[in-house]
């Protein structure tokens, strides 16, 4: 009887459990990079004003920065300390970063991170993309694979571009999360993270202004 009873509950029990969540529609990736591309194009010449903060082991410092941005893909990076004086400056055409000689190694994001800081989705031309996939929280992460080995993960939602990841051995070893703002074409906030450098750069946008074509020479960086 005792048997006949447990096998009944255990029948019953199997009954009522609620059957699994169907699974998550599969995700075109191609498709889904080709709009990203697209949505985050920039459209006009712009300045961009903003705050910056620097932690890494040997200290902490702030200042203010500026971005001279260009289409089709063109910036320039200039950091300031509070006295004024010229703390780095970078210049990025296409995947080509361009930064002084004696520039510190880890402190400027890679091309595709450095790109994203403004909200601009591309990934290297020599990124191979390899899958697609949708992630519980509603949003979803393409990943590509960069000469070298090392992985290159993006996770996107709403409003474009969230987190960008480069991977080594499965790790993450530098990350870049934006804060999109609503109706806004700039990121409010972009937050650079060298893992294995133990080293966090901040930049807080202030002032977006539309601007006349830049002359050629600015994206040109001299020592």
């Amino acid at each position: 009887m005792r048997v006949f009873l447990s096998a009944g509950l255990a029948a019953l029990a199997l009954g009522c459990t609620p059957p699994p969540p169907p699974p998550a529609p599969p995700i075109d990736a191609q498709r889904l990079a080709l709009r990203l591309e697209a949505s985050g194009q920039l459209l006009e010449p712009v300045r961009i004003l903003f705050d910056w903060r620097l932690s890494e082991r040997d200290g902490r410092f702030r200042g203010r920065g500026v971005a001279r941005v260009e289409p089709p893909y063109k910036a320039r990076l200039d950091l300031f300390l509070p006295n004024g004086e010229s703390a780095l400056r970078a210049a990025l055409v296409n995947d080509d970063l361009r930064l002084p000689g004696g520039a510190p190694d880890g402190l400027v994001p890679p091309p595709e991170m450095l790109w994203g800081t403004l909200g601009v989705f591309r990934p290297s031309r020599s990124a191979t993309l390899e899958r697609g996939e949708n992630l519980a929280d509603g949003r979803a992460a393409i990943l590509y694979r960069l000469p070298g080995g090392i992985g290159l993960r993006y996770v996107v939602g709403d409003g474009g571009v969230h987190v960008v990841e480069r991977l080594s051995g499965g790790r993450v070893v530098e990350r870049l999360a934006v804060e999109p703002e609503a109706g806004g074409r700039f990121p409010s906030e972009a937050t650079y993270r060298n893992v294995t450098a133990f080293r966090e750069l901040t930049l807080t946008r202030r002032e977006v202004t539309s601007v006349e074509l830049y002359p050629p020479d600015i994206w040109e960086v001299t020592p």
